[in-house]
């Protein structure tokens, strides 16, 4: 038996651990420039990723199991009668392969969309990923970011049209879950659209494109794990990501 308390607690307290590694990272703005000391604009900052890990959490402990979405490493932790080892073996292999090919890709798209981006943006999302710690991108972007767009929002779109166009009989049509991993990876995508404003004067076409088809063509890979094995495959397919890509830049760095 699973307890929803005990399960909540677990995917929360990981996914606080992502956003409260959001503080390391060194904001792109001068100190003297900022209205309020820098850890008191990083505080602030936790603010709106807390609520809304919040609000995923909770959907997907209520939803994710009436639609057949699961994670069954966390399930485990939270009852008595599986073992987290034993659940978690199927996801290993299909995370570790979605994330190489995922990174591969990513780099790939970033090298070929490289001359056709804002310089700014260029220099400046370079100097941000040199600010941002390797093990930021792994908790925050490995983890928490999964468990807000699969866990919680793509659970919720699943269940949404299960719920309103099947009435909530049988199980979701194939169809339905297809949808929810395009509409969940897009949004991924165009989340990321306001810091890439953020980093450059020029919102061209190209750069809103780039961003966009960038993060949801991996958001379509995780979207299909977390369907076919469970949210942590997801989740280790999202780190190997971060590790892939961050492989390449180093050894980008000694050409």
């Amino acid at each position: 038996m699973i307890s929803k308390t005990i399960l909540f607690i677990i995917l929360w307290l990981i996914g606080m651990i992502g956003v409260i590694s959001t503080i390391w990272i060194a904001l792109p703005i001068p100190a003297e420039e900022l209205p309020l000391p820098i850890i008191v604009v990083k505080l602030i900052n936790l603010i709106l990723p807390t609520f809304l890990l919040l609000i995923a959490v909770l959907i997907g402990v209520n939803l994710a199991y009436k639609v057949g979405l699961s994670a069954p490493f966390f399930e485990a932790l939270a009852s008595s009668a599986q073992q987290p080892i034993l659940a978690i073996q199927p996801q290993v292999v299909p995370g570790l392969v979605g994330g190489v090919f995922g990174g591969v890709a990513i780099s790939t798209l970033s090298f070929l969309w490289r001359s056709s981006l804002p310089n700014d943006f260029v220099a400046q999302a370079k100097a941000l990923s040199n600010n941002t710690p390797l093990l930021t991108r792994i908790l925050y972007g490995g983890i928490t970011e999964e468990i807000l767009m699969r866990w919680g929002l793509m659970s919720l779109l699943v269940w949404a049209a299960w719920r309103v166009l099947q009435k909530g009989q049988g199980n979701p049509h194939t169809v339905y879950v297809v949808l929810a991993i395009g509409v969940s990876a897009i949004a991924f995508g165009l989340g990321h659209l306001p810091l890439a404003f953020t980093l450059s004067s020029q919102a061209t076409t190209s750069l809103v494109t780039y961003i966009i088809v960038g993060n949801a063509f991996f958001g379509l890979i995780a979207g299909y794990l977390y369907w076919q094995k469970g949210l942590e495959a997801a989740i280790i397919a999202h780190v190997t990501v971060h590790l892939v890509v961050a492989a390449i830049d180093h050894l980008k760095s000694f050409r």
